[in-house]
C-alpha cells in the first residue's frame, strides 16, 4: 500500500520539474454554490493536466537499466502527453500506443513532445492489450496511467499542496476515472488532516468505481464529454484505497459538466476539459451536500478540443437565453423584412443569423416565415424582445432549443 511518506518523497522528487499550481478562493463560485469554494488549477501544468505529476515521479524512479530500455504507455490524451514530455526531458525513449479514434491534435501534440506514436485498435482496451504485447516483446517499461504505486504517489502531491495552501479546507472533491488521482489525494490529505472529507465524482455514463465499490457488474456507456474519466476498469491498487479513505462517490450528468465548463470559463477565466469541470459540477448538483463548507475542487486538466469547447459555449448561451432562435410570421411583401430587423435593432437584440422561408412552410401563401437567431442579454431581455415583436403585430414563437420544441 502507498503510504503518506511515499507522497512526501514524490513531492520532493518533482519539486523542481512540476508547477506548484495555484489553489485560490473563488468569491463568485462560492456565492453561486452556497459554499466556500477553492479551485486547484491543475490545468496549468505544462502538458495541461495533473498527469504530469505521476508521470514525472514514475520516470524519475527508473533505474539506469530501465531508462535504457525505454518506456511504453497507452493513452488517448493526458497521460500520453505527460509521459512523452517527461521522457523527452529525461532522455528516455518513449512509445505511446493510442486508439485509432484519438483526435489528431492529441496525436500530434504527443509526437511533438518526442514520443513515437502507434495508432492501434478501435478502443482503449485494445490499444492497452497491444501496448502490453509490445512491452513484453521489446522489454519496454510499462507506465500505467493510474494503477501504479509511483504514479499514485505523484498524483497525491495535488492534495499535499492543497492542504498546505488552504489548510482550512473541509472537503476535497476529486474527479475519478481509474482512481489514481483520488487514491493519492486521499492518502495525502488524511496524512495531514484525518478529518478532511474526500468526495469522488464520476459521470453517470462511466460509474465504474462506484460499481466496483458496490461489487456490482461494471456497465458503462459509450460517450461522455469528460473523456479523461471515462474509464471502464478501476485500478486493482486504487479500489482498496478509495474504499478505505473516500467518504462518498457522486454521479453527475453531461449537462451539469457542460455548464461547469462554461461557468469556469466565465467566472475564473480558465479553460478546463470535461473531467476538469466534474468537481464543480458535483458541488452544483448536490448543493445540500456541500452547503456552508470549505470545499476544494481539483480542476484536473484543461485539454479540451476547441470544437467541443465552441459547442459548449454556444449551447450554454442558448440555455441561458443569451442566444435565442425565433420563428416569425410576416406578410410576404417588400419592406417587411426591413421592418422586422428594425424592431430587433430598437430592442437592442443583435441578429446573428436570419433565414427567410417561403417554400418549406405551412403558413398561408401570402405569409413568409423568418427564422432568426438573436443575441440578447438574458431571459428577461429575450421576453422584452418577444413583447416588442408581438406588439408590432408579428406572430412569433421561440425555438426549438437543442433537444427541445418550439414554444408558442
Amino acid at each position: 500500500m502507498i503510504a503518506f511518506e511515499d507522497i512526501r518523497s514524490a513531492a520532493a522528487s518533482i519539486h523542481d520539474v512540476i508547477e506548484r499550481t495555484p489553489c485560490t478562493h473563488s468569491r463568485t463560485l462560492s456565492a453561486i454554490c452556497g459554499a466556500d469554494v477553492y479551485c486547484k488549477f491543475e490545468n496549468l501544468q505544462f502538458t495541461g493536466s495533473f498527469k504530469d505529476r505521476g508521470a514525472a515521479v514514475k520516470l524519475l524512479s527508473l533505474t539506469a537499466e530501465e531508462r535504457g530500455r525505454g518506456v511504453i504507455a497507452v493513452s488517448a490524451g493526458n497521460h500520453a502527453q505527460a509521459v512523452a514530455y517527461h521522457a523527452q526531458r529525461l532522455g528516455i525513449a518513449a512509445v505511446i500506443v493510442m486508439p485509432r479514434f484519438t483526435p489528431n491534435v492529441k496525436v500530434e501534440h504527443t509526437r511533438m513532445l518526442g514520443a513515437q506514436v502507434i495508432l492501434h485498435g478501435s478502443t482503449l482496451s485494445l490499444a492497452a492489450s497491444y501496448a502490453r504485447e509490445l512491452a513484453e516483446a521489446r522489454s519496454f517499461v510499462f507506465v500505467h496511467p493510474y494503477d501504479d504505486e509511483r504514479v499514485i504517489a505523484g498524483q497525491g502531491t495535488v492534495a499535499l499542496e492543497m492542504c498546505e495552501q488552504q489548510p482550512d479546507i473541509e472537503v476535497l472533491v476529486v474527479p475519478v476515472g481509474g482512481g489514481g488521482l483520488i487514491a493519492g489525494c486521499a492518502i495525502a490529505a488524511h496524512g495531514l488532516r484525518p478529518d478532511v472529507e474526500i468526495v469522488g465524482v464520476q459521470t453517470e455514463t462511466f460509474p465504474s468505481m462506484k460499481q466496483a465499490l458496490a461489487e456490482q457488474p461494471i456497465t458503462c456507456g459509450t460517450y461522455t464529454i469528460a473523456e479523461g474519466i471515462a474509464v471502464k476498469e478501476p485500478g486493482a491498487l486504487t479500489v482498496p484505497v478509495v474504499r478505505k479513505h473516500v467518504a462518498d462517490l457522486v454521479l453527475v450528468d453531461e449537462r451539469a459538466i457542460e455548464e461547469a465548463v462554461l461557468l469556469l470559463l466565465e467566472v475564473e477565466k480558465t479553460v478546463v476539459e470535461g473531467a476538469g469541470a466534474a468537481a464543480l459540477a458535483a458541488v452544483r448538483a448536490y448543493p445540500s451536500r456541500f452547503a456552508g463548507r470549505k470545499v476544494g475542487l481539483v480542476l484536473s486538466g484543461g485539454n479540451i478540443d476547441l470544437m467541443v469547447l465552441s459547442t459548449v459555449i454556444q449551447r450554454g448561451l442558448v440555455r441561458t437565453h443569451r442566444l435565442v432562435r425565433l420563428v416569425v410570421e410576416m406578410r410576404d411583401i417588400p419592406g417587411a423584412l426591413a421592418e422586422l430587423a428594425a424592431i430587433f435593432g430598437e430592442a437592442g437584440a443583435s441578429i446573428i443569423e436570419i433565414r427567410h422561408q417561403r417554400m418549406f412552410s405551412a403558413a398561408p401563401l401570402q405569409v413568409a416565415e423568418v427564422e432568426v437567431v438573436v443575441e440578447t442579454r438574458g431571459e428577461e431581455h429575450a421576453e422584452e424582445v418577444l413583447a416588442d415583436l408581438r406588439g408590432a403585430g408579428f406572430a412569433v414563437r421561440v425555438g426549438p432549443a437543442p433537444g427541445g420544441h418550439c414554444k408558442r
